[in-house]
C-alpha cells in the first residue's frame, strides 16, 4: 500500500456517516447488503447513501455488485487488512520490547526480550 492509498482510505472513513456505513458493511460480511436495506438500517436518504458510498468506493474500501434489480455493497476486506498492515508495519520498531503484529489484530506490544 502506498502512502497515498492509505491517506485516501483514512480520509474516506474520517466522516461519521461514512464510518458508520463502512462498519455496517464490515459487519455484514462478504455477502454485503443491498443499498435499500443499508439506507433503511442507517436511516439515510438514498441520495445521501449514494454520495457517501461513492467516496468509500473511490478509496477502494467497498465494492458494488448488481444482483437482479438490486445493488449490493460489501467491504473490501483485502483493502481493510492492507490498511491495518500499513499502519502497524513498523510497530514497536524503536522499542526494546517484543511486538506481535498481525494484519487483522494490529499492534500488541509485549514486555520481554526481543525474539
Amino acid at each position: 500500500m502506498t502512502p497515498e492509498e492509505a491517506v485516501s482510505a483514512l480520509a474516506a472513513i474520517a466522516h461519521p456517516i461514512r464510518l458508520q456505513i463502512y462498519r455496517r458493511l464490515v459487519q455484514a460480511g462478504q455477502a454485503g447488503l443491498p443499498a435499500g436495506q443499508l439506507s433503511s438500517e442507517l436511516a439515510l436518504a438514498n441520495s445521501t447513501l449514494s454520495f457517501h458510498i461513492k467516496a468509500l468506493n473511490q478509496a477502494k474500501l467497498v465494492h458494488a455488485r448488481p444482483l437482479s434489480r438490486f445493488i449490493y455493497y460489501s467491504a473490501d476486506y483485502a483493502m481493510m487488512n492492507a490498511l491495518l498492515a500499513y499502519l502497524t508495519e513498523h510497530c514497536c520498531a524503536d522499542q526494546s520490547t517484543r511486538c506481535e503484529c498481525t494484519e487483522v489484530v494490529g499492534c500488541t506490544p509485549m514486555m520481554g526480550a526481543l525474539s
